[in-house]
């Protein structure tokens, strides 16, 4: 059931990835060819108003085809006949109904189960924040100049920050705000280093506006979760072993369901909905990266067009897509070996 459940995820978040493409393609009047959830051979597949929907037999991918990579064809209602804005705006739409997908989904969490309040909750002996005066129901409103609003984003700040440098603290007691300066101790039985403050675990609940609110604050813990990962990635600090592809996704909601089913299909829908929330964020920030083959190397190309008002010859342009789509594709292979050795690990 949960392997099920895994692909219905990946459906939606991607059938809405290339929605975003097919909906501003339909209001500049582009011609879409097709439109399809899947990769690989046509299991079923029905034209209407002049673009094929079909369902492909490998159930990860999807695809809105424009006719985008056809330079020569600048025929009426083509994808490269039509403005280099209109353009533009087809191919970020994409990202953009992912972030608004995850941007739901967060609402919904927060108006059912409330938000993590980044309430301090307990201050610990032997460490910075004690001796600096902090206290059991301060505020964190910014670390190191980064406005807080939920305590998972003071958790992340502390990953990054390797508990190894100094932190500018600024919090709220009694309405008064005040700024401490930290530094991160690792005494014994620590793994790294700290400064001294717990949060509660437990939700605050929401109304309707600040389910709203929390909503897009959560929206953006998970675009800033994206990057830091990447950086991370970049660094060094984690490796290609470390990651995870379509293969290691279903099997993380497969056992995040088994977990939870025991609970009921509340917990289900709740842990599935904050998978959604983070994966379809992740897809987000992925495809507005400036690679070759992805949105955002796509972009790069067209706002280039848009500087020079001249078209980037499209054989170049075609060339570094292709070169782009070449070690994708090799790193996806490199990645799937990885997800197929740790399930037997």
């Amino acid at each position: 059931m949960g392997i099920i459940l895994a692909i219905i995820l990946f459906s939606v978040i991607i059938i809405f990835h290339e929605l975003g493409h097919f909906t501003l393609a339909k209001l500049n009047k582009i011609r879409v060819d097709e439109f399809s959830l899947g990769l690989g051979p046509t299991l079923i597949g029905k034209e209407i108003k002049g673009t094929k929907f079909s369902i492909k037999l490998l159930p990860f991918g999807g695809a809105c085809m424009m006719g985008e990579d056809d330079a020569e064809d600048m025929s009426e209602g083509s994808f490269n006949s039509k403005s280099v804005w209109a353009r533009i705006s087809v191919i970020v739409a994409g990202p953009v109904f992912n972030f608004i997908m995850a941007l739901i989904f967060s609402v919904i969490l927060v108006a059912w189960i409330g938000y993590d309040a980044p309430v301090i909750a307990g201050v610990d002996e032997g460490y910075s924040a004690i001796e600096q005066g902090i206290k059991e129901g301060d505020v964190i409103t910014e670390l190191n100049g980064k406005k807080i609003h939920l305590w998972k984003e003071v958790t992340l700040f502390n990953l990054m920050n390797e508990g190894t440098n100094p932190v500018s603290l600024t919090y709220v007691r009694d309405g008064q705000e005040r700024t401490v300066t930290l530094e991160p101790r690792q005494l014994e039985g620590d793994t790294f280093g700290r400064i001294g403050i717990r949060g509660s675990g437990t939700n605050v609940k929401a109304g309707a506006l600040d389910s709203v609110k929390y909503g897009a604050y959560t929206l953006k813990y998970w675009v800033d979760y994206s990057f830091d990962c990447l950086k991370m990635l970049v660094k060094g600090q984690v490796g290609i072993k470390e990651m995870s592809g379509p293969v290691g996704i279903v099997d993380f909601v497969d056992n995040t369901y088994k977990e939870a089913a025991p609970a009921g299909w509340s917990v289900v829908i709740l842990n599935l909905l904050n998978i959604a929330t983070l994966l379809s964020a992740n897809l987000g920030v992925i495809n507005l990266l400036p690679l070759p083959a992805l949105d955002g190397g796509r972009l790069v190309f067209l706002f280039i067009e848009a500087i020079r008002r001249k078209r980037v010859p499209p054989e170049k342009e075609g060339m570094v897509h292709f070169a782009g789509f070449a070690l994708l594709m090799a790193l996806m292979v490199v990645v799937m070996y990885n997800d197929i050795r740790n399930l037997f690990l």
